[in-house]
């Protein structure tokens, strides 16, 4: 008796806190999924109804019992968007719990419902619809993000300003083109967005457990009615496939590395040191102790967001990188990271747009600072190649020594007197000072795709042409 005590209290120990009652809670809570996959309760509704349709034009289920069907299914969805929907996790999942309630609503007619179709199909739509839902939202926030930098680059085609390769004053550019950089970017972000949109508009239900169904079902019709091109095409991989999910959180953690990357150059931006613009009250905070300091905290969380959604893109790689054909449980671990990440990268590209829309640009600063460390030294290379004949390394080396002296004498390029220019090359004329100026250099940059004011014009216009 003594050891079977001591057995019991120690058994008890074992499962204490949340487990009290031992493997059972367990196992309730590794496998119940409702705590998060609730959110697909539309998509769920939305498949079973079309499912529903599709039974009963087959003839396979009665008229009568679809009706019932598709009405208890109307209410169910009324009471969860109304919050008067009781979630259960001993039903594990939203398919149990919906079907739970159908059942109480409508009687036998429920059983009917599940004809034709298996956890591992419905689980494969559902996830599907909500993935393509989510992608279509990201692909409108995206045509706003570059709305918004169309704007800003249209309104400062001609301000000039540093441009950077190591965060080294390099040549100077126009911000119009810089913002027109973003919008290359986000554009790329959105075309994967549509592709990604094309590549997985096939319909999953109807392909049951692995192996499809023996009904005379229709999967065509349910396709048509779920707003898919076409059904899928193997039932095997329908219910083993989580590509989709994984190309959005490809396409997530590469629109939101270039969030990120936008959200430094603000954070830069904004300092004292550059002060190129002044972010609005909006989207920046004070600090607790410093009352001088403006912080750009918005930018700084955009940039830490991508670190969650690269996560999660390699957290559902790993999940799914061993997994035998078809379904397996772990499987169940892909919506909390789309989940996740999907929620990051649609705050991120608000937050972004707010900021790029409410920014105040300071020109005088860019101006300034676009001809700090001989930006212009380039086109002094180029001058003496396309007017002195120079071959294009001996205009470098020429270029080199002005760079030095003006180094050594702490002045402009501008600044320097022709006759010490001459010293060093007597092919240099007074026409030299033509180009030497940051308006005169990034009017020059005439080349397709360059950044002089009427090229970035005419890359405005065909993005406004498409976007």
């Amino acid at each position: 008796m003594a050891d079977g005590s001591s057995e019991t209290k120690s058994s008890n120990q074992m499962w204490g806190g949340r487990f009290a009652s031992g493997p059972d809670a367990i196992m309730e809570e590794i496998n119940a999924s409702i705590g998060f996959d609730k959110k697909l309760y539309a998509q769920d509704i939305r498949g079973s109804i079309a499912h529903a349709t599709m039974l009963a034009h087959q003839g396979i289920i009665s008229a009568e019992d679809k009706d019932k069907i598709v009405h208890g299914l109307d209410t169910i969805l009324s009471e969860i968007d109304s919050g008067a929907f009781d979630f259960s996790r001993r039903l594990e999942d939203i398919h149990m719990n919906i079907e739970a309630r159908l059942a109480a609503l409508i009687g036998p007619a429920a059983g009917r419902l599940h004809t034709a179709r298996s956890r591992n199909d419905q689980v494969a739509l559902d996830f599907r619809l909500w993935v393509k839902e989510e992608l279509q939202k990201t692909e409108k926030a995206l045509t706003g993000l570059i709305a918004a930098f169309l704007d800003r680059a249209e309104e400062h085609a001609e301000t000039v300003m540093p441009g950077f390769t190591h965060l080294q004053t390099a040549q100077p550019v126009t911000f119009g083109h810089h913002c027109m950089a973003y919008v290359e970017m986000f554009g790329r972000d959105r075309a994967r967005v549509r592709h990604a949109i094309e590549h997985m508009d096939e319909s999953p239900i109807g392909a049951a457990a692995l192996a499809g169904t023996g009904f005379p079902i229709d999967r065509h019709m349910t396709a048509k009615a779920l707003g898919f091109r076409e059904p899928t095409r193997n039932s095997i991989d329908t219910v083993s496939d989580r590509d989709f999910a994984l190309e959005f959180l490809s396409i997530a953690a590469i629109a939101a590395t270039h969030l990120s990357r936008l959200a430094e150059e603000i954070v830069i931006w904004s300092t004292p040191q550059f002060g190129f613009i002044r972010l609005s009250d909006a989207f920046s905070t004070g600090s607790s102790i410093m009352p001088q300091k403006k912080n750009p905290d918005a930018a700084e969380l955009v940039r830490a967001k991508t670190g969650r959604v690269n996560g999660s893109l390699v957290a559902l790689l790993t999940v799914m990188k061993g997994l035998p054909l078809a379904y397996s449980k772990d499987m169940q671990e892909d919506k909390e990271q789309v989940f996740d990440a999907a929620e990051s990268l649609e705050l991120a590209i608000a937050a972004m747009t707010g900021m790029i829309r409410d920014v105040t640009i300071r020109a005088d600063r860019m101006k300034a600072a676009a001809g700090s460390g001989y930006s212009t030294a380039t086109d002094l290379a180029d001058w003496l190649v396309r007017e002195a004949g120079l071959p294009f390394r001996d205009a470098h080396h020429v270029t080199g020594r002005v760079v030095a002296l003006a180094e050594q004498k702490g002045c402009d390029l501008a600044d320097l007197p022709l006759a010490e220019l001459q010293a060093i090359n007597s092919a240099i004329t007074d026409k030299v000072y033509g180009v030497l100026t940051v308006e005169a250099s990034v009017a020059s940059r005439t080349s397709f795709g360059g950044t002089a004011p009427s090229e970035v014009r005419k890359q405005i216009a065909w993005w406004r042409a498409r976007n």
